[in-house]
Order: C-alpha cells, then sequence, then structure tokens
C-alpha cells in the first residue's frame, strides 16, 4: 500500500484532495499544526513545518512513497522539508501566481516559468512580505524542491471557486450584486482561468498517485473575466470602473493557463459553464 504525506489538508478543497487520497485505498498521514483535525481514516502528526528539529522529530524514522505539500509558500519551508522529508517523490501545490510577472495574451505554459534565483535570507517569516510575495515565494520554493535529488512535481492551481472558499473572493460578487450594489472593475477586464474546489482536489489526488514530474498546470477550459463571474451572479449585473482596488479577479493582465501538460498526461478537466452558476448558488445557501 502506497503511502502518502499530505502537509496541511485540513480545510478547504485539501480536505477533499485527502479524503479521495483515502477512499483510493491509500496509507495517508496528514502533518498540521493541530488547530484542525485530520479527516477520520488517516494517520494525524502534529507539528510545526518552520521548524526543522521538531519536524524531524515528529516524523521520526517514518518515510513516505510520495508527499503532496498543500502549504508550502517560501523556499526556506522546501529547505527544511527537502532536508527532513524522507520520500521518494515529492508534489508541490503551487499556484496560477507564479506567472505574476509574465505578460502575453496568449495562454501560459510551463516552460514560461522556470528556475529562479533563491534567496533565503529574505524576511519570508514577515507575514506582510510573504503576501506582497506569494508568487516570488512559490517560484523560489518550487526551484528548491527541482534542485534536489527526489523527483518533484509542480501543480500550478488557477483560481479556485465554489465550496467553503475562506478567501471569500466570490462571495464579495454574490453579496454586492444582490444588494444591488457594483462590482468594481478595470477598464477592461482580462481573462484568467478558475477551477472549482471539487475539481481541484480531483487533480491533486490524481496528481499524487501519478508518476510524472516537473510543473503542470490545472484549470477548467473556458477563461473567465470579471463581467463573467458578475453576469453569472445577477442577469444585469452593475459595474463601476476603477483605475485601483478593483473587486477580486478583476485583472489588467491575461492570466490564462495553458493546461494542455495536464491533459497529455492524462486528465480531463470540466469547463466553467458546466459548474459557475452552481458555485454561485453554494454561497447563496451557504
Amino acid at each position: 500500500m502506497k503511502k502518502v504525506l499530505v502537509l496541511g489538508g485540513s480545510r478547504y478543497f485539501g480536505r477533499g484532495v485527502v479524503e479521495r487520497l483515502r477512499d483510493a485505498g491509500l496509507d495517508v498521514t496528514v502533518l498540521n499544526r493541530g488547530s484542525t483535525p485530520a479527516p477520520s481514516g488517516v494517520a494525524h502528526v502534529i507539528a510545526d513545518r518552520d521548524n526543522g528539529w521538531g519536524l524531524a522529530a515528529a516524523l521520526g524514522s517514518r518515510s513516505f512513497d510520495v508527499v503532496l505539500d498543500q502549504v508550502c509558500y517560501t523556499p526556506v519551508q522546501a529547505a527544511i522539508a527537502r532536508r527532513v522529508i524522507r520520500t521518494a517523490r515529492y508534489v508541490m501545490t503551487s499556484t496560477i501566481e507564479v506567472y505574476d510577472q509574465v505578460r502575453t495574451d496568449a495562454p501560459m505554459a510551463e516552460s514560461l516559468v522556470a528556475s529562479t534565483p533563491v534567496d533565503l535570507g529574505l524576511p519570508w517569516h514577515e507575514t506582510d512580505f510573504l503576501e506582497a510575495h506569494y508568487g516570488e515565494g512559490k517560484r523560489q520554493a518550487e526551484t528548491v524542491f527541482a534542485a534536489g535529488d527526489v523527483p518533484f512535481a509542480s501543480v500550478r492551481v488557477a483560481h479556485v471557486l465554489g465550496g467553503d472558499d475562506f478567501t471569500g473572493r466570490l462571495r464579495q460578487y454574490v453579496e454586492r450584486l444582490d444588494a444591488g450594489g457594483a462590482v468594481d472593475v478595470h477598464a477592461n477586464p482580462r481573462p484568467a482561468t478558475f477551477i472549482h474546489e471539487r475539481e481541484i482536489a480531483d487533480f491533486l489526488a490524481w496528481a499524487t498517485i501519478e508518476d510524472f514530474i516537473g510543473p503542470v498546470n490545472a484549470g477548467s477550459h473556458g477563461e473567465l473575466s470579471a463581467l463573467d463571474i458578475a453576469r453569472a451572479v445577477a442577469i444585469e449585473p452593475r459595474f463601476r470602473i476603477v483605475e485601483q482596488d478593483a473587486s477580486p479577479f478583476s485583472f489588467d493582465r491575461s492570466t490564462v493557463l495553458d493546461t494542455s501538460r495536464a491533459t497529455e498526461l492524462g486528465f480531463s478537466f470540466s469547463t466553467t459553464t458546466d459548474w459557475l452558476r452552481e458555485a454561485v448558488e453554494e454561497i447563496r445557501r451557504a
């Protein structure tokens, strides 16, 4: 039975990934800081991944066939995990934000972002710095893992909608438009790639079980702009043009992912029209 370690995986789509791996018959261990219980039927290790000595002590002599790292945000965290965790393959949940320096109207292929200079001395432990450098932190973390001896894959996740989204980004659209308000958008909101929380849970579970390496983009077909999202919420949505502080998902540059590599590897994505209105209704029912 394949042994899997999931770092994080206690809330939002991460919990769904753990449940899918468990239900597939894998021997799953969840590691987190203990603030949220792991799903039933899996082992649970409590440790702070930022503390290398504590992490090593908590894991002891355990080794794994594959690690799924849901909560790696910095190269420092990557370096600790690479040094401490024993595994035959490492999968990191990355983000569409690794392309935040790319400017193109064409779908973005994985090759547009490869290795990047790593600086472990930056203040990655500071919340404000980390939030302001989210994409850079993920890029550097990918580079740290890719430079190691363990086969490594990164899943660059599109913007996630649906389910119990703690970020509240789609909820902002629903609450404003249902109240008769307007959505703040750029003069020409550009399209982006999205994925439903159930589908990204499916994809991450699949990516964990498979054996490919390297980066792979994950997103549903059918890119969306802020205008498209608003029109899924209201028949005649109101918009207000702003130069800054636009609503979430209003982008001034195209952020569309090329998902052809995932398709070639064997995963079939849905289309956003299959689930967008359902995601809106999930918020209204919550």
